[in-house]
């Protein structure tokens, strides 16, 4: 019995719940991050040559799947963390320690690729607003900063499906 009470806390599923957490907070902040800073180059940016604002949108919009990153990973992580049964934790302090691994790799790799997108975005469309030909080069750095952000979510995906179950409280 005092194995179980060791690896099946009642306090276990706080470090589920801080998984989730962290893969929302810290995505979105990457993502809010990217997202002004882009639009404040956009803004900039559209003043001199108001034609090309809608094509200079691309760093607002890979800055808020970023979020989008942080809420899947977060609805998974939430949905595996089971209640207690009968005064029982059915929840193990392995799988509390995977989820918040999941969340904090999701949730720092938004961060990290937000504020990538949003300092590109913001060099970038100031530049593209002067000279077109560099539309295609900022681009694939875009592509590789939000890549930071998918390589976090595959990661945490599968971290999220670590586990290990509470036999002794069923």
């Amino acid at each position: 019995m005092s194995v179980e009470m060791e690896t099946c806390p009642a306090s276990a599923p706080f470090f589920g719940f801080m998984g989730v957490t962290s893969a929302l907070v810290f995505a979105n902040i990457g993502a809010a991050y990217g997202t002004a800073k882009s639009g404040v180059g956009i803004s900039s940016m559209g003043v001199m040559n108001p034609g090309l604002v809608m094509r200079n949108i691309i760093p607002v919009v890979m800055a808020g799947v970023l979020g989008i990153y942080g809420l899947i990973v977060a609805v998974i992580i939430q949905g595996s963390i089971v209640s207690p049964q009968n005064g029982l934790s059915q929840y193990s302090l392995y799988t509390g320690f995977a989820h918040l691994a999941a969340g904090l790799c999701c949730g720092l790799s938004g961060l990290a690729a937000g504020m990538a997108i949003g300092i590109v975005g913001d060099a970038g469309v100031r530049a593209v607003g002067q000279q077109e030909k560099l539309f295609v080069g900022m681009i694939l750095i875009l592509i590789f900063a939000e890549a930071l952000g998918l390589y976090g979510l595959i990661v945490a995906l599968i971290l999220s499906q670590n586990s290990f179950v509470c036999e002794g409280n069923n």
